[in-house]
């Protein structure tokens, strides 16, 4: 099975950005705690809009994707975080195809 790769997209305002940033390196780490499942990623900005995130995230495989966002609701940051988001502007994921 090959891995698989998630990109979200986040609306943010400025002022919260250090600490969603902080936040989404502590969520990688609790959901990679048991076992390694998220094996690199990039948090991003946008270009020409600072207020846009971008969580760039490879998985193991697909079960392990569907596996962890049954259990985002339990993880320990993942309501503050949402707390700061203004908005979840895209969110998909992608298998290679080449």
């Amino acid at each position: 099975m090959s891995n698989c790769s998630e990109l979200t997209i986040y609306k943010v305002k400025k002022e919260n950005i250090k600490r969603v940033i902080e936040l989404s390196l502590s969520i990688i780490a609790e959901i990679n705690e048991k076992e390694t499942v998220i094996t690199s990623y990039k948090i991003l900005q946008k270009t020409d809009n600072e207020e846009e995130l971008c969580w760039h995230l490879t998985w193991i495989n697909e079960n392990a994707v569907q596996q962890y966002t049954k259990k985002w609701p339990d993880l320990p940051s993942a309501n503050e975080l949402m707390s700061l988001v203004d908005a979840k502007l895209y969110s998909g994921y992608f298998v290679d195809l080449v």
